[in-house]
Parts: C-alpha cells; sequence; structure tokens
C-alpha cells in the first residue's frame, strides 16, 4: 500500500474499519503525538502489529500537541509526522484526531485492540472501556522525545 493510501480522514476510516471487520479483520490502535519518531515508537507499532490484521495509529493534531506539549512544540509539524508513521511497514492507516484525547475516535472505530506504552496505567488509559483488550507493552529504556530534546538543547548549548 502507498504511503499517501496510508493517510487517510477520521471520517473515511470509520467506514473503512467497518468494512475490515466485516471481512473478519482484527483491529490494532494505538495513538499519540509521535513527535520525533524514535526506537521506542517502531518497536511499539511492530508489537501492536503482531496483535492483529490491522494496526491504525492517530496522531494528535498540531494544535492538540501544542495545548497538551506547550507552545514550543510540535517540533514536526502533523502532515510530516503522518507522512513519516505511513512510511512503516507495521502501520497500516494513519489519521489525525484534534481532540485532548482519543476518546471520541476509539469510541467512533471500536477496535479489537488498544495498545499503549507500558508508562500508561491501565485505569490511565483512556477510551479502555470501547474495545475488547487493552496491552500495554514496557516503554525501551532511555527512548522517549523528552529524552531526546533534552539531548538534543543540552548538545547546543
Amino acid at each position: 500500500m502507498a504511503r499517501n493510501n496510508k493517510i487517510v480522514a477520521r471520517a473515511a476510516l470509520t467506514g473503512i474499519i467497518a468494512s475490515l471487520r466485516a471481512g473478519h479483520k482484527k483491529i490494532v490502535f494505538t495513538n499519540g503525538c509521535f513527535d520525533l519518531l524514535h526506537l521506542g515508537h517502531v518497536q511499539l507499532f511492530e508489537k501492536a502489529k503482531s496483535l492483529g490484521d490491522v494496526l491504525v495509529v492517530a496522531v494528535n493534531s498540531d494544535s492538540s500537541l501544542r495545548r497538551l506539549k506547550g507552545p514550543k512544540r510540535p517540533l514536526v509539524r502533523q502532515a510530516d509526522r503522518c507522512n513519516v508513521l505511513a512510511a512503516l511497514e507495521s502501520v497500516d492507516f494513519v489519521t489525525v484526531f484534534g481532540e485532548d484525547t482519543p476518546e471520541n475516535i476509539i469510541r467512533e472505530l471500536k477496535p479489537d485492540v488498544l495498545v499503549k506504552g507500558g508508562d500508561y496505567n491501565i485505569n490511565q488509559i483512556v477510551g479502555r472501556q470501547y474495545v475488547r483488550k487493552v496491552v500495554r507493552f514496557p516503554i525501551v529504556k532511555g527512548r522517549s522525545t523528552s529524552a531526546l530534546i533534552k539531548k538534543i538543547v543540552e548538545s547546543y548549548a
């Protein structure tokens, strides 16, 4: 599937997922800002994909990310973040959500499996009530966007 075919508007994705589900495909979902892609993200996507047939990655919009992380973010605009994610073999669909949490899109898509990093407590995982299963994977030690930003800032200080 071409990268540009993987980036799908949220409204269209709902129909695509319904069609895939009708074909008995298991839908896996994860979400995040993905401002600077790193090894932890890539491993999360690969593990998530292994849990089903189709991996959907929902990305915080630029405005959503700014509200969550502050006025100096995003570092990478949403179109670029989406294109980088769509280039990954493990990712089947990428979409954008503008809310502060993914609750609405999870409720709309009703994926079979919701995947988050192990740094989230199960009670903190938004949308868990709309899915059959929640899976948390351990984070890759020392790999985070915040750690990357800190290292970059320190190296240029």
